[in-house]
């Protein structure tokens, strides 16, 4: 097998590639004015399709997909080489040892674990790290750039593990219902500060709920809008084959059609 056909060919046939692009006399002048800051949103919106990718079940695109995360990686990793921070090789080195530390049971003597031990095996080593680091705190290290649902239901699990939350699900369902009234009581004043706070508090105990639940909030609001974009769609298509537009129709009009394409769903497409 030729180099250019391994793993290891085509990561080096990748760097150089990134090395390429940044050089500042034959590069492209894009990627050369680009910085960590204004490469990162890219990196999330990569991670995204990534995911999106795996949620359609389309494994045609999630090597392309993949490919595009990865260079994200490299790019980051180009630039801090640049800099004399670190190079791809301590990026990957860090993960390496990272992973073998955290899996004693596979790369070390310590006993073999069922997933649950080893779930708690792998915070209890995650909280020693954040020790060593001199994070300290029970929130400590949960990173303020996620998703905002998530960053809530991580915030949470990690208050559940000194005994900070709610005793079930329907403790929570009761808290939901305090917060929708403290909303709904906010609605005649209008005041967008007060709004804010209170439908803040709304997501924050839905993305409790979740966890409650074991559901990951994020993949729950994900479905929901997969769901509501198909729905809304065949709707559309429904009035445009009737020779309807849907700026014509009142919201009785757009809504009996909206409970058609759900009862079509419900009785298989047909």
């Amino acid at each position: 097998m030729s180099d250019a056909n391994t793993p290891e060919g085509q990561l080096r046939r990748l760097l150089s590639i990134m090395a390429t692009l940044r050089d500042p006399v034959a590069g492209c002048p894009w990627d050369q004015q680009q910085s960590f800051a204004t490469i990162a949103p890219y990196t999330i919106e990569e991670a995204y399709e990534v995911a999106d990718a795996i949620a359609r079940a389309d494994m045609a695109a999630l090597p392309d997909e993949l490919g595009d995360l990865l260079f994200q990686v490299v790019f980051h990793a180009r630039m801090a080489e640049e800099a004399g921070h670190f190079a791809f090789a301590d990026v990957a080195r860090a993960i390496a040892d990272k992973m073998v530390r955290r899996h004693p049971h596979v790369f070390g003597d310590a006993a073999a674990r069922d997933a649950g031990a080893q779930t708690q095996a792998w915070e209890a080593q995650k909280s020693a790290e954040r020790a060593a680091r001199a994070e300290t705190g029970t929130l400590a290290g949960v990173p303020t750039g996620l998703p905002a649902l998530t960053r809530a239901q991580k915030l949470t699990a990690r208050a559940a593990r000194v005994g900070f939350d709610w005793p079930d699900a329907e403790a929570v369902l009761e808290k939901l219902d305090e917060e929708v009234a403290e909303l709904r009581a906010e609605l005649p004043g209008g005041d967008r500060d007060r709004l804010e706070d209170e439908m803040g508090d709304l997501l924050f105990v839905l993305a409790n709920l979740a966890r409650k639940l074991d559901l990951d909030p994020e993949t729950c609001l994900r479905r929901a809008n997969q769901k509501f974009a198909r729905r809304f769609n065949e709707m559309e298509q429904a009035f445009d084959h009737a020779g309807k537009s849907l700026r014509d129709c009142d919201l009785p009009t757009m809504e009996a059609g909206w409970q058609a394409v759900k009862r079509r769903e419900r009785d298989g497409g047909a």
